[in-house]
């Protein structure tokens, strides 16, 4: 049986582990450290990847995911702040956006954080996170609208009402449930 090469057209798989990582840490170079070390795990384990339980954005998504949290937990025991950022055209008002955005999301939790970071860092569409995450896309759905109206009331000045006890994510049929960490 010829198996597929998941990095066939690595470019824009590239882009996307980017945003995604960069969604999740900021941009600059600890984001293309992160996103660096995905593909050379990928790499080294592509004999893994199976076509027949996944995409390849899905499978690289995964070993993101594992990337972006040994990095987060890496910055917090050595007390790393939040990289620099350069941009020459940077504008205060951005700036200022960006700050109360990324304080906003600290404010969600892990899980919450990790599907915003998923639509819309790495720009993924419902059904590719539902895959991801081994859940109906309706659940992901519910629970992006959910995470979207906690960010709005947190960038709106609102307190947070208490979390709900977390439900794992409705998964499809016959597969197997994956859960969220619930730390921050």
């Amino acid at each position: 049986m010829i198996r597929r090469d998941p990095f066939a057209d690595p470019a824009p798989l590239i882009k996307k582990v980017y945003a995604y990582v960069a969604y999740r840490i900021g941009d600059g170079a600890e984001a293309e450290d992160v996103t660096s070390t995905t593909f050379e795990r990928a790499l080294r384990y592509r004999a893994s990847f199976d076509p027949n339980r996944g995409d390849p954005l899905a499978w690289l998504f995964g070993i993101a995911r594992r990337c972006v949290s040994e990095a987060l937990v890496e910055r917090s025991l050595t007390g790393g702040e939040l990289p620099e950022q350069e941009n020459p055209g940077d504008m205060a008002g951005e700036a200022l956006h960006r700050l109360e955005l990324r304080d906003a999301m600290e404010q969600l939790e892990v899980r919450e954080r990790e599907l915003l970071a998923l639509r819309y860092g790495a720009d993924l569409s419902t059904r590719q996170i539902a895959e991801l995450l081994d859940a109906t896309p309706n659940a992901i759905d519910v629970a992006l609208h959910r995470a979207r109206q906690r960010l709005r009331t947190v960038l709106e000045g609102g307190a947070l009402p208490p979390v709900e006890p977390l439900t794992p994510l409705k998964r499809r049929p016959g597969r197997k449930r994956v859960r969220l960490r619930t730390s921050r």
